[in-house]
């Protein structure tokens, strides 16, 4: 796979795994076989996956737990969330109060086994809670030892500049795939937020890569995908991977066989008529 290094100094493979799917249904709970997540979080490292995306509000909990025991900490690059609460009802609810960012570090430390977290991303931007003081509180733990590197989510252009003035920011994390490219909240415009990672070398994680599998309005993507013998599913993750130099997908499974579907994208290389088709 190709590389990127976040924050100019910890090398990853470029396509990732997403820890939310090893939970429990509607992503609350334990799953129903617990053995089968982390054999599939152990069958992604070793297909040489070493870049891993959770958060403290996947079950709530469960992921990271998950993730510790199949040993994920230990051999891959685990990025983690704060920011979201995951209420029974199924609800997400923005919470980014800087105290109670502080507290769920130190959750998520614990959950994780590690004393620092690779990388700590501030999940959402809660209207109940000044921006500029979530993304303090990010800072100082990062001063303080307890990350490593920062990251944000959700955010629009304008916000990462704001940001950037607090904190150095090495991971943004948006809504963008081949179907849905408008995830600025405030502009409509994500590619500008890609832009910007790109200016800046942020690497760029795009969260549901896969459209949550609804492909089928990509014109064009079913005969991208007959040519190369794949899925079109393998054709959404190969484009986001030549689509920029610094993407960082991250498809989450519970499925060992669709999880070596997705990797096995990677190898995938679209010519340029496909790529200007599909974008």
């Amino acid at each position: 796979m190709d590389t990127f290094d976040i924050g100019g100094t910890d090398t990853v493979n470029r396509l990732g795994f997403g820890a939310m799917r090893i939970t429990g249904d509607d992503i609350i709970g334990r799953p129903d076989d617990e053995e089968n997540a982390r054999a599939v979080v152990r069958r992604a490292l070793d297909l040489g996956v070493n870049l891993v995306d959770t958060a403290d509000s996947y079950g709530p909990g469960v992921s990271e737990r998950l993730l510790r025991e199949a040993g994920a900490p230990e051999e891959a690059f685990v990025a983690t969330k704060a920011g979201l609460l995951r209420e029974s009802g199924g609800n997400w609810l923005p919470h980014c109060d800087p105290d109670y960012i502080r507290n769920q570090v130190l959750v998520s430390r614990d959950r994780l086994g590690v004393d620092t977290i690779d990388l700590y991303q501030l999940h959402t931007v809660d209207p109940d809670t000044d921006f500029e003081a979530s993304v303090q509180a990010f800072a100082e733990l990062k001063d303080d030892g307890f990350v490593k590197h920062v990251g944000l989510s959700n955010v629009s252009a304008e916000q990462l500049e704001t940001a950037r003035d607090h904190v150095e920011v090495a991971t943004v994390q948006n809504h963008y795939n081949v179907k849905t490219r408008d995830t600025d909240r405030v502009d409509g415009d994500g590619r500008r937020v890609l832009e910007a990672c790109e200016e800046y070398d942020i690497g760029f994680i795009p969260y549901f890569p896969l459209a949550a599998g609804d492909l089928s309005e990509v014109e064009g993507i079913e005969d991208v995908a007959d040519a190369h013998d794949a899925t079109v599913h393998q054709i959404a993750l190969a484009w986001l991977l030549q689509h920029s130099d610094v993407t960082l997908p991250i498809p989450g499974t519970s499925s060992i066989d669709h999880l070596e579907a997705n990797v096995a994208a990677a190898d995938i290389e679209l010519t340029d008529e496909e790529m200007s088709r599909l974008t």
